[in-house]
């Protein structure tokens, strides 16, 4: 008798516990009662009929997806391998389970096919080189395929993108090619620039030059003029002065005169100085 009442209670339990479905805070869920969609599971607790009600959880935080590595042939017949991953999230629970059998198997083969079509549709140098490109038309048509699920694809990045072992080997001799071109363009760039400032020192330094020689030429050529402008007078008042002289006539030696000869003539002066008398004024015969 006590087993039977342990059975009971046993299968009381088991019924309770099965009634009783928790839903985390990220959750979400449908109920299907014989079948047939009943309510909309909500975070928290929820009660269900046991064996008559059925209930399906569902994670609705972004999720990844790694779209495996495949090969595909460019438009001018170069095989390529690529891998992506893609970030999803189920933003309609009912048409998620309804509408499709595993939304998630499905994301990855769409994503296949349409990279597949997006890559034979262009060369290998705009697959190499326009990543972001190639990132966002997967997104664009995922995103629409993917709306009939009720799930949004929020981002698809390309991981790798591996070429052939011939194509990788020249594009490493173009890249050491082109390194060397720039190399050599700025080597030759720097002899330039280097010629150019020499030049331009040179230059420069026989500029200061001719500056200096104009600037010396031009004091002489002032000292000169002055030089020769003052032993002109000179000259000329002795010429006045022999002349009188030759007549023996009485002159008047002016004192500027004399100061000019002084000036020019250093000792000469001296003794012109000791032989005439001279004074403001003063007579001579």
């Amino acid at each position: 008798m006590n087993w039977f009442w342990i059975i009971v209670g046993l299968i009381v339990l088991y019924i309770v516990i099965k009634s009783i479905v928790i839903i985390k805070q990220y959750e979400s869920g449908l109920v299907f009662r014989l079948g047939k969609v009943s309510r909309l599971l909500r975070p928290g607790v929820n009660l269900i009929i046991p064996f008559i009600e059925y209930p399906v959880k569902v994670d609705m935080r972004t999720k990844v997806i790694d779209i495996p590595p495949q090969e595909m042939i460019t438009k001018d017949n170069a095989t390529v391998s690529i891998d992506a991953v893609v970030y999803y999230r189920v933003v309609d629970v009912k048409r998620a389970l309804l509408e499709v059998q595993d939304y998630e198997y499905a994301i990855i083969n769409l994503a296949q096919t349409t990279l597949r079509a997006i890559i034979g549709s262009m060369e290998l140098d705009e697959v190499l080189n326009k990543r972001e490109y190639i990132n966002s038309k997967l997104l664009e048509t995922l995103d629409r395929d993917t709306d009939a699920w009720g799930v949004r694809v929020e981002k698809v990045e390309l991981r790798e993108i591996e070429p052939p072992e011939d194509i990788k080997e020249a594009m490493t001799q173009q890249m050491k090619a082109e390194r060397l071109k720039r190399a050599a363009i700025l080597e030759a760039e720097g002899e330039k620039q280097s010629k150019i400032l020499k030049a331009e020192g040179v230059a420069e330094s026989l500029r200061i030059e001719a500056e200096g020689q104009a600037k010396a030429i031009k004091i002489v050529a002032e000292a000169a003029q002055k030089y020769f402008k003052e032993e002109a007078q000179l000259y000329k008042a002795l010429e006045v002065a022999n002349t009188v002289l030759k007549n023996n006539s009485k002159f008047v030696i002016s004192e500027n005169i004399l100061d000019v000869a002084r000036n020019l003539l250093g000792s000469k002066g001296k003794n012109d100085k000791d032989s005439v008398y001279h004074g403001k004024g003063k007579e001579t015969g």
